[in-house]
């Protein structure tokens, strides 16, 4: 690495000393590459100016031929003697004397007509050629392949223009988000974003990350979910809204969660969970349509079709059904026995709440669907409007999809006084040492107290692109957080630098 790098300082320094400026700031494109290929019988002997990366290059004698790679697709530059503009420094312009000064990686303008070659390969015919970006590395090739895992994901950059289909994943997972945002525009939602730092966290059973502001010498949370102040806009007057943007969750790794990663949640005055069932099965599929083009999936051992007629199940008789469990009358023991019979972690700080989720999920890991969970018992979904038939269930309806929950969905609570007493048993049990319990929020009970609209609540994350996507957590995100290390070859390359 250090001897390849310094020819290419070597090349950058003769470049200076032309007076060239191999990081001009400015560039001039006509066509994207792909224009040059598709539309050749439009383009043929009409001059054009492409710019890219360079890939490969060839020199024989008075003829040179470059492949330049645009995010479009690639195309042949050819380039004579006798019909490209020599140098002229200033504008940054090489001639073919100082073609050699030219290296794969490197970002180069080329000016010229477009032609096929006598080989028949589209090409340009270059006449004015200009560096915009000189690499100091060299970038692997296809053909040797980039395939450690840690290097890939330590430089996603290399990683995306070595593995296309990486970087044609992350078009999908735009695809994936400006679908959402288009179906939930087209239905009369208003999009408002939210506060990432709030002096309370809540709306989900997780640990937030703790930080401090100088300015008003208080700490802060990093939002674990959206829900409280996308509500408190429903106490505001706001009857369809929404929010997409990352959420932090202090947690392990695992192949479906990051610590922090992209979520939308909405919520819908005056609508139910039943209305809230029917809108999501329709913006799943056109979300998935939008984003893959399909709606029958084969991923992880799994052929799902997201356009067939979903299932119901209800909790408590699923778990019944497995477990001989009543989710309503069980004790602590009950729920650990079971947990140790299906081989299941039973810690100390496991309360029945957490048991009985460890053993839903373990029902779950198996399940195709689409199907809907409804009917979830209320000690397991604090913030739920209560079920009107039973008590003991809240009106909520989670998507189980692949052997995963993709979604989680509710009839909002809007009694203050009920809220309020289930923020204090969920204050009690974070008391207790459960870390994931949630805080009470005294100053969400005061807006409702002001009174909110009966509604329906929904929150996804990208976790449902992952899935569908068939890749890990860490895969279906441009740059995971990793471990801050410096490699060797780094260290070696920055003495001065004095890195750790």
């Amino acid at each position: 690495m250090k001897e390849l790098r310094d020819e290419r300082l070597r090349k950058l320094s003769e470049l200076r000393a032309l007076g060239v400026n191999a990081y001009p700031a400015e560039a001039a494109r006509t066509h994207n590459i792909v224009d040059i290929t598709t539309k050749f019988d439009e383009l043929e002997g009409n001059t054009v100016t492409v710019v890219g990366r360079i890939i490969t290059t060839r020199k024989f004698g008075k003829l040179a031929f470059l492949v330049l790679r645009d995010m479009s697709g690639q195309v042949q530059l050819f380039l004579k003697t006798d019909t490209v503009a020599p140098l002229d420094a200033a504008t940054s312009q090489i001639g073919m004397e100082q073609l050699n000064l030219l290296d794969p990686g490197d970002f180069v303008e080329a000016t010229g007509p477009v032609i096929r070659s006598k080989t028949g390969e589209i090409s340009i015919d270059v006449r004015q050629l200009r560096i915009l970006t000189k690499s100091l590395r060299g970038m692997p090739t296809e053909q040797e392949g980039f395939t450690n895992k840690e290097e890939r994901l330590r430089r996603r950059y290399v990683d995306m223009n070595v593995n296309h289909d990486v970087r044609d994943r992350f078009v999908r997972r735009s695809k994936f988000w400006q679908a959402t945002r288009r179906f939930l525009d087209d239905h009369g939602f208003i999009e408002v974003n939210i506060p990432v730092l709030e002096h309370t966290t809540g709306g989900a059973d997780a640990n937030p990350f703790v930080t401090h502001m100088d300015a008003l010498d208080q700490d802060f949370y990093l939002r674990i979910s959206h829900e409280l102040p996308l509500k408190r806009l429903l106490g505001a007057g706001f009857e369809r809204v929404y929010d997409v943007g990352p959420r932090f969750r202090n947690e392990n790794y695992s192949d479906e969660h990051l610590p922090e990663h992209v979520a939308m949640e909405w919520y819908w005055a005056y609508a139910n969970w039943q209305d809230g069932m029917k809108f999501m099965e329709e913006m799943y599929k056109y979300v998935l349509e939008e984003t893959f083009g399909t709606l029958q999936f084969t991923v992880r051992g799994f052929d799902v079709d997201m356009g067939k007629q979903w299932e119901v199940w209800d909790y408590a008789t699923v778990i019944r059904d497995r477990y001989d469990i009543d989710v309503y009358n069980t004790t602590i023991e009950q729920v650990g026995a079971k947990l140790a019979e299906n081989k299941l972690e039973v810690e100390k700080s496991d309360s029945i709440p957490r048991g009985i989720d460890k053993l839903w999920k373990h029902i779950r890991k198996d399940v195709v669907g689409p199907v809907w969970l409804v009917n979830t018992p209320k000690f397991i979904s604090p913030l739920a409007k209560s079920s009107v038939d039973n008590p003991h269930t809240v009106q909520r309806f989670q998507p189980v999809i692949l052997g995963s929950e993709l979604g989680n969905g509710f009839s909002e609570l809007n009694d203050p006084v009920d809220q309020y007493q289930r923020f204090m048993e969920q204050q009690s049990m974070r008391d207790d040492g459960d870390d994931e319990a949630m805080m009470l929020d005294i100053d969400f009970v005061e807006m409702l107290e002001y009174g909110m609209p009966p509604a329906c609540g929904w929150g996804y994350s990208e976790r449902v692109f992952w899935m569908f996507e068939g890749v890990t957590a860490r895969e279906g995100v441009p740059f995971p957080q990793l471990r801050h290390e410096y490699d060797e070859v780094t260290k070696a390359l920055y003495p001065e630098a004095k890195l750790n």
